[in-house]
């Protein structure tokens, strides 16, 4: 039985950024790239969503606390 790891409730959204999309939230947050948390390659939800080196991905979830949360990590190794 496999199981599809995007619907379990506790994964949040995670969505790859276009170059565009990347851009804006790169001048829009005043952060750079090279300064993102890294998300590995073997990750299973880069796996999920087919994310590859490189890309930068939206992580979109809620918490108790904090409410709507979003995150930004880079796939690299």
């Amino acid at each position: 039985m496999k199981i599809d790891i995007l619907q379990h409730n506790l994964v949040p959204e995670h969505v790859i950024l276009s170059d565009e999309e990347a851009e804006k939230v790169f001048s829009e947050n005043d952060f750079e790239e090279d300064e993102l948390p890294k998300i590995l390659p073997n990750d299973p939800v880069v796996k999920a969503i087919g994310a590859k080196e490189g890309d930068i991905i939206q992580i979109t979830g809620k918490s108790e606390t904090a409410g709507i949360f979003t995150k930004y990590r880079i796939v690299r190794k």
